[in-house]
């Protein structure tokens, strides 16, 4: 058997830079284990599957598998997928996929690449003081979201970019996002995410944690749209709007993508 596959740099106009993301058509879904295993081979942060919808509810469903597990929401492996579904299709200019745990996600193509719409995750203030040491530096505040978020707060840019997390001793707490966050320097928002219990420990440009990050700092800031970077060793700016509808909020996250292979995957 032969797969479609296709290696894409999200958030970003220009390859070797942004998140790099395995993104896979399917005709239908194979075995959980060998989707787990083609995610390992890959070793990317995230391999994206999907396929033709058929309940009618969306255009595709979507699944992401990280090297180790199957994970409830990633942003930038949903933009990767638009990306290769409307790049391809000049007719169209938005897709909607369903998913497992996330609900409906939305790619819409405009003049600045694309907007992704995800839901918003507004994080509440918790005292975390078992992770800080792990984490490092002196944070201002910590918030949480019930969904695995944690929002670490500092005070600069610079204490967020010195950070050198435990990343052993963060895996073991489960599969968390540890997202410390300060405002930027040439952005509204700066920020640095750490999963390490999901197999990746420092994520390059993650779009899950900016639909923590948009409320949160869109609440912070006093405005709904506001720029951020992610400031990871390849790095990614993020383009954030909150959409504050009370009976469905979303965080709607505006990038690029670069597709930077294009080949057949053997199984």
């Amino acid at each position: 058997m032969t797969l479609p596959y296709y290696h894409v740099d999200a958030f970003t106009d220009r390859p070797f830079t942004g998140n790099q993301a395995a993104v896979m058509p399917l005709e239908s879904w194979l075995a959980d284990d060998v989707l787990q295993a083609i995610g390992e081979e890959n070793n990317f942060a995230e391999t994206a599957f999907y396929l033709p919808d058929e309940s009618g509810e969306a255009d595709y469903e979507l699944r992401w598998f990280t090297p180790s597990v199957e994970i409830a929401l990633c942003g930038h492996a949903t933009l990767a997928s638009g990306h290769i579904i409307l790049s391809q299709d000049p007719h169209r200019d938005s897709v909607t996929f369903r998913t497992r745990k996330a609900g409906i996600l939305t790619v819409v193509q405009d003049a600045d690449g694309y907007s992704l719409g995800l839901p918003a995750y507004p994080p509440s203030r918790k005292e975390r003081p078992e992770i800080i040491p792990l984490i490092g530096g002196a944070p201002v505040e910590t918030q949480f979201h019930e969904g695995g978020y944690n929002v670490i707060r500092y005070q600069t840019a610079d204490e967020v970019l010195a950070l050198k997390p435990d990343f052993k001793a963060l895996a073991a707490l489960g599969k968390e996002q540890f997202i410390c966050t300060a405002p930027g320097k040439d952005t509204d928002a700066l920020s640095r995410v750490f999963v390490p219990g999901g197999g990746v420990d420092e994520d390059s440009v993650t779009g899950s944690a900016h639909a923590v990050l948009t409320p949160y700092w869109a609440k912070q800031l006093g405005r709904d749209s506001f720029t951020a970077y992610q400031a990871s060793t390849r790095g990614g700016y993020v383009n954030c709007r909150f959409d504050d509808d009370a009976s469905n909020p979303r965080a709607w996250l505006g990038g690029k993508c670069v597709t930077v292979v294009e080949g057949r995957f053997r199984l």
